[in-house]
């Protein structure tokens, strides 16, 4: 106003010459008339300055208007959505496609409906499914037809939780792009900013069947920002806009018309130790900050509903501009319902804190992710505001840090069965959303039903995306995103044989494993009601020592199968006939020790007496195989990782820092044994899960780890009977390539170390390796530095005139120096078993079938290489089991189960140096079938204390 006023024209009064001065009273009349001629001039401005307001209210009311239009529209697809013809996604020059033959699992009917049928895809949709009259196909003059030979086709797996592209692999400090650590709330950030399209990942991840994930911000803030939906299928454009599934990010219209529809947008929320971590604050600090955003978001939307309530009903009267802001808008938008909020939360505190606070500002919660205590507070979830949030969990992967303590594998079971919605995600790549799959059979083995294992990534996550309408079903009108299995989806080891998104098949000329038929039933899983309600009762921890026998006699009926450990192998010393249950066996222990074993019609049957006073235990043709071994991790050495007071801690480094002279200076050895934590949740889940040993190595960040001990996970403590296995086996050091020190200075600490004079413990047991009387164990990953190793070999065995036993250990690339490693007599420890590019110096793995014939296991064992396979985080260990039979599988019948169970016992003792008899080695009884099928533990037979464990 003052800028305008200062251009009006200024008057200046000049009175005549030579003329008489006016008199006093006509001058005053003359001023009252000047002042009314200014009073009235002020007024026929002032009326124009409002005019101009006015027309630029007019101007702009339009476009105010809009944005109000477009505040009352609701999220979700337009009405019409599904009478599309084409896909938003579909490739010009695509070819229709016809599945035949196939066993379908459509998503529909709560996961139960199966249809035996064909499915048609077309313009990057479903455009029918089940019969297909041939009349329809005559329209398609250039299909391609694939048969299914009755074998499974589902949905295209939905990953809820994922960091591909933004947590790129191998890992690099210039890819990394999961966290921001400006501040704990952060809504404005956009996981699409950071999308790297060249991600290793993306193409591991389709070969297990993943077509579709949500892409979040990581976990380090309490508002981390926005997350985005992508398909991961190369797109001709590269980029990552291209890879977008309904791009919400536009607000000026320009992708889509926002007035007709929303599309959901997806936001991260953490609470709990993550973002107390990062911000040296507590949970209330966390909670204020939680408070503090949504608080501002509800008063900017207040601000902009007050604004379009005048405005729609034309009262202009004081309107400025539309209140917005390009920073909290998105939290606004949560206000509105219009956004999906996925949270990382896992103790019952932060639970009960976001709840409440749903509660306060009026949005919902879309799923809570890790959520490790929801399946003990299921009615806390169900008091959330608008709806209970959906819970996404890990199968088995747990008690890595204190909120995740009590996390359960009863937990997607128990959240059902309370009407909760369960999905079933990978935290790419904290699991590797390739075998996301595996999480799901996982949750089924352990009580959740079949056709809601299979919906917890599929169709469940599609609706707890807010993308159902065109995803995870195999339904017409559909997205072509489909997956046609080698075996049912929810079997061990089931694998892609073709994998469809928007109607393009992924897999070029895929490796096909033939599978036996009964791998295309849903699987049969154990009874574990009785573990189940110990759970519940015990509020998450569950006693889990086991409970010795009381019967010096115990006797095991209806046996399938017996695997027994010679002096260096497994072999199969019983087999009942299959067909015939009449045939199955029995197994006779005396004292922890088996007295004998044959068909119940044998005499070793009629050799228990009454005065034996026997105990009975049913094996429903199950079977007694070795205790199995686990290695590579901390297992026994820590009981929380993230929790530095719960575990040994790492030694120092003599390439860094050196050993101080108290703790034996450049001679010492460090040994794990005397490190050793006993009674540890994962080493007794371990053992009730038929693995018995564990091995481990002290834990180093450098490069001499010092000396491994075998314990067993049963024991509850050092002093007891059979406790320590092997007191020292092997002496273990790692070489990476970390910067500093360098490979070559790492290479000739090593050669120093054979082939020179050192002091202490370390000249004592470099003696030993050097006279070929123990293993030498080097953690490596690059082939560059196995070959390295390979060469130093020979050049020590020919100096020291004597054969050296290597093993290598993590050995990602060791398939490409297979027949080197076989030809010099090194062994390999595959850890983990199922090989993954997490760094630069592990980017060149095998990645197995559908993308490789072989797996890194069979080239290895083809070059004539012991194989072992290992872990990297103790809760793993528990799932030896079943990485032996996956590597069974892979093999494609090249491996028998003997031969597979040695992968995780026999194998792994002889390359880490630790020596038990087979009289002393541990048995593990399984009912319903064997250690590598979908059995459940029953007992452990422990030769070594002389009892036999039930469990």
């Amino acid at each position: 106003m003052r800028e305008e006023e200062a251009k009006l024209p200024t008057h200046v009064h000049q009175p005549p010459q030579g003329r008489r001065k006016l008199s006093r009273g006509l001058r005053l009349i003359l001023a009252a008339a000047l002042s009314l001629a200014g009073f009235q001039y002020l007024r026929v401005y002032s009326t124009l300055l409002g005019a101009s307001e006015s027309v630029q209210i007019l101007l702009q009311a339009a476009e105010w208007l809009d944005k109000c239009e477009r505040l009352d529209v609701k999220p979700g697809p337009p009405p019409d959505f599904n009478t599309r013809t084409s896909s938003d996604r579909f490739v010009v020059g695509t070819k229709p496609t016809l599945i035949t033959n196939a066993t379908i699992w459509t998503g529909n009917v709560d996961g139960l409906e199966v249809v035996n049928g064909d499915v048609l895809l077309d313009n990057g949709l479903i455009k029918k499914v089940g019969v297909i009259e041939p009349e329809v196909l005559t329209r398609y003059a250039d299909i391609v037809r694939v048969d299914a030979k009755g074998k499974w086709v589902s949905p295209g797996i939905v990953d809820l939780h994922s960091h591909l592209g933004v947590d790129s692999v191998p890992e690099l400090r210039g890819g990394d792009d999961t966290n921001s650590f400006k501040g704990p709330v952060l809504p404005w950030l956009r996981a699409l900013d950071g999308l790297n399209t060249r991600d290793d990942a993306y193409k591991l991840s389709i070969a297990g069947g993943l077509t579709t994930a949500l892409v979040l911000p990581g976990s380090a803030n309490a508002i981390g920002g926005q997350g985005i939906l992508i398909k991961l299928r190369p797109t001709a454009e590269r980029s990552p806009t291209s890879m977008l599934l309904e791009n919400p990010y536009e607000r000026n219209g320009s992708v889509y018309d926002p007035r007709a529809y929303f599309r959901y947008r997806q936001m991260k929320h953490a609470c709990g130790e993550n973002p107390d971590r990062i911000y040296s604050a507590t949970r209330m600090d966390t909670a204020w900050a939680f408070r503090q955003a949504y608080e501002h978001a509800r008063k900017l939307k207040v601000a902009q509903d007050e604004f379009c309530a005048k405005a729609t009903r034309g009262d202009w009267a004081g309107l400025r501009d539309y209140p917005e802001d390009l920073q909290w808008e998105a939290l606004v938008d949560v206000l509105r319902g219009r956004v999906k909020v996925q949270t990382h939360c896992y103790e019952t505190v932060d639970l009960d804190d976001l709840v409440r606070i749903t509660n306060e500002f009026e949005f919902p919660i879309a799923a809570f992710h890790h959520a490790h205590e929801t399946y003990l507070v299921p009615d806390t979830l169900k008091s959330a505001y608008g709806h209970p949030p959906a819970v996404a969990l890990f199968a088995t992967q747990a008690r890595y840090k204190r909120e995740a303590y009590r996390g359960s594998e009863f937990a997607p079971r128990v959240l059902a069965s309370h009407g909760l919605q369960v999905i079933m995600k990978s935290d790419h790549p904290v699991l590797n959303s390739r075998y996301l799959v595996y999480e799901a059979q996982q949750a089924h083995f352990y009580g959740l039903a079949h056709n809601l294992a299979l919906s917890a990534v599929t169709s469940t996550p599609a609706k707890v995306m807010g993308q159902d309408h065109r995803i995870g079903y195999v339904k017409e009108g559909y997205d072509a995103d489909l997956v046609l299995w080698d075996s049912h989806p929810l079997a061990l080891g089931a694998t892609p044989q073709q994998v469809w998104i928007d109607g393009i098949p992924q897999l070029r000329a895929p490796h096909v494993l033939a599978k036996p038929d009964a791998f295309q039933k849903i699987p049969e899983t154990p009874d574990f009601d009785k573990e189940m309600e110990e759970t519940l009762e015990y509020d998450g921890l569950p006693p889990l020592d086991p409970t010795p026998s009381r019967a010096r006699t115990v006797v095991f009926t209806n046996v399938k199968s017996v695997f027994l450990r010679g002096e260096e192998n497994v072999h199969e010393a019983f087999t009942a006939d299959s067909a015939d249950t009449l045939s199955a066996g029995v197994v006779v222990v005396r004292d922890g020790k088996v007295a004998c074993f044959g068909p119940a019609s044998s005499a070793c049957a009629a050799s228990v007496i009454a005065s034996d006073e026997a105990e009975y235990i049913d094996l429903e043709f199950g079977s007694i195989s070795p205790g199995l071994v686990s290695t590579g991790s901390p297992l026994g050495l820590e009981e929380i990782n993230q929790e530095k007071s719960t575990h040994d801690g790492r030694v120092a480094d003599m390439l860094s820092k050196g050993v101080p002279a108290i703790a034996g200076g450049s001679g010492a050895l460090f040994r794990a044994a005397d490190g050793l934590l006993f009674g540890t949740r994962d080493a007794l889940l371990a053992y009730r899960s038929g693995v018995t040993t564990g091995i481990v190595a002290p834990q180093s960040s450098g490069f001499l780890a010092g000396l491994n001990t075998a314990f067993s996970t049963g024991a509850r403590h050092k002093l007891a009977e059979g406790a320590i296995v092997y007191e020292a086996g092997a002496v273990h050091i790692a070489i990476h390539q970390v910067g500093s020190p360098s490979v070559s200075t790492q290479i000739a600490a090593l050669r120093a170390l054979l082939l020179g004079e050192a002091s202490g413990d370390l000249q004592a047991w470099f003696g030993k390796i050097k006279a070929g009387e123990v293993p030498l164990v080097i953690e490596a990953s690059s082939a560059d530095i196995i070959a390295s190793i390979i060469a130093l070999k020979a050049e020590a065995e020919s100096k020291l005139n004597s054969t050296l036993k290597m093993t290598i250990i993590g050995a990602a690339e060791a398939h490409l120096l297979a027949k080197e490693l076989g030809a010099a007599n090194i062994g390999v420890i595959l850890s983990p078993a199922r090989p993954f590019p997490n760094s630069w110096e592990e980017r060149r793995i095998l990645p197995g079938p559908p993308l490789s014939e072989k797996s890194a296991v069979s080239v290895l064992l083809d070059h004539n290489v012991t194989v072992g396979l290992g872990i990297l985080e103790s809760w793993d260990a528990r799932n030896a089991r079943f990485d032996a039979a996956w590597a069974a599988l892979e093999a494609n019948g090249e491996l028998s189960k003997a031969d597979a169970l040695a992968l995780v016992s026999s194998n792994i003792e002889k390359l880490l140096g630790v020596k038990t008899d087979s009289l002393q080695a541990d048995l593990v009884a399984t009912r319903g079938g064997d250690l590598m099928e979908f059995s459940k533990v029953v007992g452990v037979i422990s030769p070594r204390r002389g009892v036999v464990d039930i469990l």
